[in-house]
């Protein structure tokens, strides 16, 4: 349950704080960019089957390999695309974060 809400947490809660606190001249607009970061999980459709409660997505899903997150760090250092690269940010570390709380229940 614990692992539940943290990684559900991180991709729902954590976007409209970030939204609410940081982007106040447009609050609406960046809370929606952030929480469209979980449109990165439609990777998972490529993968038999398509979810499995015991699979970590890093590393594993195109969209979640260690190529794309380099990418999505590299959309942080240029202001048209930072917003972006902070949605698919805070997406991989709500995976992390899963990905560590599985390892650690075993």
């Amino acid at each position: 349950m614990l692992r539940f809400l943290v990684h559900y947490g991180i991709h729902f809660i954590v976007p409209i704080v970030i939204g609410w606190y940081f982007y106040k001249e447009y609050r609406a607009k960046a809370i929606v960019i952030l929480l469209a970061g979980i449109v990165i999980d439609v990777d998972h459709l490529l993968a038999t089957p398509i979810f499995a409660p015991d699979r970590c997505s890093v590393g594993f899903h195109p969209l979640h390999s260690y190529w794309a997150i380099a990418i999505y760090v590299g959309l942080l250092f240029f202001k048209k695309t930072r917003i972006y690269g902070l949605a698919l940010i805070i997406h991989i570390v709500a995976d992390i974060t899963d990905c560590w709380l599985m390892f650690q229940s075993k």
